[in-house]
């Protein structure tokens, strides 16, 4: 059997909730003592939504007590690994959508399929949660909420330059760029190494960063849907004053979003609350807007953080733990979750529940066509090496595109198939 170690997506999303003080319990009373344990992840829910969901369920269902105990994220794997092979097991655990199939590919998850597709409305479910929570057709982990890139730019830079509403494609986004440009800001700050926007660009122009055939895995940066994809970040790139040679972490583009007249940046929309800490000027002038697409009506590719749900083989009340993931991933408490929690919801037919909130609603309308990373096992090595960004920083700085994506492409194979 292959050994899936994915790499965790969650930190997009944990970033853009609210900081609980601590990892803690919230029990449940049942006079006939069945008790439901779920760990969730600190800082996925607030403390509020969370007495909701439990006090609501518990009297939906009598008898039925819920135990959730907050986890930290970090050592979560091995915690989580252990939990699943004891007697003692969680029934309800949450964890990272690119986590799913690492912990069942060890067969110690309960397959969901069968409720997935009976009560879940799945075939509306956003593809960047529920791909990587399906191992070879079992669905193991049910979609929870997502949270993606955007783009957070300055309301008051736009209208200086004339700009009345934010670009719907591409071509416009570059024109309206260059504009900004004209009035001696920064039009976007985009560091060289960005590969998860770099990502979104080349699935959508067909592209991909591997492919699977015949159980094999394949480097797939030299392809052409790829290499028009980094064509086009370079385009967008050159409008700015990003470094070539840097991620968008060094240094923080929170932090220079906030010292300077730089009208946008592609981010979380949690990224705006450490823009007005720092620079408390800026609130009320900040927007947010999808990543534009190719063609008007239809925003670009984006990179899916969130969280599934998933219930140990070994849970000990499975019954009541669907009842749980049930609700959860249900409509009613979706809606509640994003509306409080600022989350995308799991399906895009409830994108109108987040209407009005425009952080979120960006968020959502570009989350339909989000993706994961691969789904190999050995994509975990590939981020750790990661050779996308070098590849990445030679492109912005002369060489040969097509050259420096065969050779990233050759080591992206090499680290998949174990060489």
């Amino acid at each position: 059997m292959k050994k899936r170690f994915l790499a965790c997506a969650c930190a997009l999303v944990v970033a853009a909730s609210p900081a609980l003080t601590g990892c803690g319990v919230l029990p449940g009373d049942s006079a006939s003592g069945s008790t439901v344990t779920v760990w969730l992840m600190k800082g996925s829910v607030s403390e509020d939504f969370l007495k909701r969901f439990t006090t609501a369920f518990e009297e939906e269902h009598p008898g039925v007590a819920l135990e959730v105990a907050f986890q930290e994220w970090t050592g979560i794997g091995e915690k989580i690994g252990t939990a699943l092979k004891s007697e003692d097991a969680p029934d309800v655990i949450e964890v990272g959508n690119t986590q799913v199939a690492r912990y069942a590919d060890t067969d110690l998850l309960y397959d969901l399929t069968l409720e997935s597709v009976r009560d879940l409305g799945y075939q509306d479910w956003l593809p960047g949660l529920a791909e990587p929570g399906q191992v070879d057709g079992a669905q193991f982990g049910i979609p929870w909420y997502a949270a993606n890139r955007v783009v957070v730019y300055r309301k008051d830079l736009f209208e200086r330059s004339g700009i009345g509403k934010p670009p719907a494609t591409r071509e416009q986004w570059l024109a309206d760029t260059a504009k900004l440009n004209e009035d001696g800001g920064q039009g976007i700050y985009l560091a060289g190494q960005d590969w998860y926007t770099l990502s979104g660009f080349i699935w959508d122009e067909g592209g991909e960063l591997a492919v699977e055939k015949d159980g094999r895995w394949t480097g797939a940066l030299d392809g052409p849907g790829a290499q028009r994809g980094i064509d086009f970040y370079q385009r967008l790139q050159a409008l700015g004053e990003g470094p070539k040679d840097a991620d968008e972490e060094h240094p923080p583009q929170a932090e220079v979003f906030a010292d300077g007249e730089v009208a946008q940046i592609i981010a979380a929309p949690s990224a705006a609350a450490a823009i007005k800490e720092r620079n408390p000027g800026l609130d009320g002038k900040l927007g947010f807007f999808p990543i534009p697409g190719k063609t008007a009506g239809k925003p670009g590719a984006v990179f899916t953080g969130g969280s599934d749900l998933i219930v140990p083989r070994n849970a000990r009340d499975r019954d009541a733990a669907i009842d749980v993931v049930s609700a959860l991933a249900g409509e009613k408490w979706q809606t509640d979750l994003a509306r409080t929690m600022g989350y995308v919801p799991n399906k895009s037919s409830l994108a109108s529940v987040v209407e009005g909130q425009e952080a979120t609603a960006a968020m959502a309308a570009a989350a339909a066509g989000g993706r994961a990373t691969p789904n190999s096992p050995e994509w975990a090595d590939v981020e750790a090496a990661n050779p996308i960004k070098p590849y990445m920083t030679a492109v912005l700085q002369g060489q040969d595109p097509g050259t420096a994506a065969r050779a990233a492409s050759a080591r992206i194979t090499a680290i998949l198939r174990g060489d």
